[in-house]
């Protein structure tokens, strides 16, 4: 997932997608400990995709936090 792609996300789906990868890396990690897993590089890759969208959401609740401070 491109970083375009994740600021075109509103905030609710980004946090969804945290969500869904945080799931979707468990479950890799479990198949990889059972057996080795076909691509062990989605993991990684996986990771890299919460960081992202993490990043991202941190963004904005600072940038909402200080527009907030702003109108006060």
């Amino acid at each position: 997932m491109k970083y375009a792609e994740i600021k075109a996300l509103a905030t609710n789906e980004i946090v969804a997608r945290i969500q869904e990868e945080k799931a979707t890396m468990t479950k890799l990690k479990f198949a990889h400990a059972v057996s080795s897993i076909e691509n062990p590089t989605r993991i990684h890759n996986s990771r890299k995709i919460i960081a992202r969208l993490s990043t991202e959401l941190t963004q904005r609740q600072a940038q909402a936090k200080a527009a907030s401070e702003s109108n006060s």
